[in-house]
């Protein structure tokens, strides 16, 4: 596995990888040079010392020192540069990479993938291996890159005092990276706690609401401790795991100076080695083993990442929502032609459905709960691809069109409306981008929005919180409905839309979606059945199939499943305490 693969890096990412390990061998290199002269001239003075020779001319050696120290400076500083500089940069194309695939994968991955666990791949998982190029990848390379240089040279002057102060890289590194295979789960399984945290944390606040309402404070914060306490144990395991390791590693590699020193001491005193050539050999030696012990100290940090990377990689192994980007359907009727359909292949939601909902009709999709309503909507706009069947939007089949081309000829009115933390026009704003101040503030009144927001401090450019917390249900809505009038697409797709509204806002929202769904080609899902008595159109699903479709007084004279529904909610309506 390449470089690339195994941290999940851009090409220019692997570029400076590489740059910062030349520039930290260089540096490395640059100070033997440096004890190659200062050797020299010790050596010369030693000889003047001991054989009567004549004094060294000192003036090339302080030239020779001169361009080593330039040439350490300039080595330093790209190694630098490379390693915390512009390689920083590299999560944040990281980052940018995987927020475009997140933009191009269907929604079925969303639906697989916790959002606490998107989170943290994107946000941890890049800090990870990002803490890992930056500080352990260039400078283990140029350890290797050093030791390879240094090993030519050392063999080339003394191939026995070489043997005795190398040895111990190869032995120690081979003991520490021999022992990934048992650290690579444990840190796998430690990242995994991490994120069991992580979407406990997540939970907690999305469901605080509910947690108090049923007393439940005590038991769900058992819940959370006994994670945490586990993780706690899990990430002490791997420490452990790990230090016994790197503490390993870092004695051998310290085992190969003693031994230099030995095998110096006892070629000294046999009169095959003169001291001032252990003592460059020790200087030498000691420059390999520094960087060695940097990225030793990191190594955990190198295993974590390969974890986070694989996590990464995992985005980049999804196959992508692919389609034609040129979307020319020859209207927008909306067909369902034999579709079937399951999530993640567990049981199948939709059977053998179809139906059409033509354009400037209104289509409601009726029946009990987890009937397939809301899965037909998610198909016909793309949000996940039928398993069998086929559906088609003015005679092209949605599944080979890229879904942001198909979706620009959809609007969508979810129940659950989503709001962003910005004012009331920026939150319409999204439904067309490049829509005029007074092209807002239309879509705006059109759907009855002037009445609760000339009550705000500053009027459309209030804040409205996150998720529009500081609106009501129904001004929400309306604001939803007002994107959806601004973005004027021809296919419209209302899920519940007002389901949780009361009488007074309900007959607002209504009045708004009137507006909206002039002309258009429209596919309604609705439990009250009063809210689909003037549909051009009714397909009654139960459990996943179509069991009536036609028009409301045609199924209310059929008496078969709508008919019943509608009873049962006259009949609901006259009950009371």
């Amino acid at each position: 596995m390449s470089i690339k693969e195994k941290y999940a890096l851009t090409d220019e990412g692997v570029r400076n990888v590489k740059l910062g390990a030349a520039w930290t061998a260089a540096a490395n290199i640059a100070v033997f040079a440096g004890v190659g002269i200062i050797y020299m001239l010790m050596d010369a003075f030693m000889a003047h010392l001991t054989d009567g020779a004549a004094l060294p001319d000192a003036l090339p050696y302080l030239a020779g020192l001169a361009v080593f120290i330039i040439a350490l400076f300039v080595a330093e500083y790209y190694a630098y540069y490379y390693q915390y500089g512009v390689i920083y940069k590299e999560s944040g194309r990281q980052r940018i990479n995987l927020a475009e695939r997140l933009r191009k994968l269907p929604l079925s991955f969303f639906g697989r993938r916790d959002l606490a666990d998107l989170t943290e791949t994107l946000m941890t998982d890049v800090k990870t291996t990002e803490h890992a190029y930056s500080h352990v990848l260039p400078e283990l390379y140029g350890a290797y890159i050093t030791l390879g240089v240094a090993a030519v040279g050392l063999f080339a002057f003394d191939w026995r005092l070489a043997l005795a102060s190398l040895w111990s890289c190869p032995v120690g590194l081979a003991v520490l990276f021999g022992a990934r295979s048992a650290l690579q789960p444990m840190m796998h399984a430690t990242r995994m706690r991490g994120l069991a945290i992580s979407e406990d944390i997540q939970e907690a606040l999305e469901c605080v609401r509910e947690v108090r309402a049923t007393n439940q404070e005590e038991r769900y914060l058992e819940h959370i401790r006994r994670d945490v306490d586990e993780a706690e144990r899990q990430a002490f395991k791997s420490e452990i795991a790990c230090g016994v390791c790197v503490n390993g590693g870092q004695i051998i590699l310290r085992l190969g100076f003693a031994t230099t020193v030995l095998a110096g001491a006892a070629f000294i005193m046999d009169g095959t080695c003169t001291f001032m050539t252990l003592f460059a050999f020790l200087v030498v030696v000691s420059r390999i083993y520094a960087p060695f012990d940097q990225c030793l100290m990191l190594i955990a940090e190198l295993f974590s990442a390969r974890t986070a990377s694989a996590r990464m990689r995992s985005f980049y192994e999804e196959p992508l929502a692919t389609g034609d980007g040129a979307f020319e359907p020859v209207g927008h009727d909306v067909v369902f032609d034999d579709v079937s359909f399951s999530y993640g292949g567990a049981e199948q939601v939709l059977s053998h459905v179809s139906f059409t909902a033509r354009e400037g009709e209104v289509t409601a999709l009726v029946g009990p709960s987890g009937s397939g309503k809301s899965t037909c909507a998610r198909l016909a706009a793309r949000f996940w691809d039928a398993s069998d069947g086929r559906v088609s939007v003015g005679g092209v089949d949605v599944s080979a069109v890229d879904h942001e081309s198909l979706l620009r000829d959809f609007s969508v009115v979810f129940q659950d409306v989503l709001l962003f933390d910005d004012t009331v026009m920026g939150n319409i704003r999204l439904g067309r981008r490049d829509a005029t101040d007074e092209e807002v503030l239309a879509a705006a009144r059109a759907a009855n929005c002037d009445d609760f927001v000339s009550r705000m401090p500053q009027g459309y450019d209030t804040m409205i919180g996150e998720n529009g917390s500081k609106l009501s249900g129904g001004e929400r809505q309306r604001i939803s409905i007002a994107r959806a009038l601004l973005k004027d697409a021809p296919v419209v797709l209302l899920d519940e839309a007002t389901a949780s509204l009361d009488v007074e806002n309900e007959t607002a929202v209504q009045t708004a979606l009137s507006r909206l769904l002039a002309d258009r080609t429209v596919i309604v899902i609705a439990h009250r059945m009063r809210t689909v008595l003037s549909a051009n159109k009714i397909v009654v699903l139960d459990e996943g199939r179509v069991v009536e479709q036609g028009s409301p007084d045609e199924l209310l004279a059929a008496d078969g499943l709508f008919a019943r529904m509608v009873r049962l909610q006259r009949e609901s309506a006259d009950w009371m305490l």
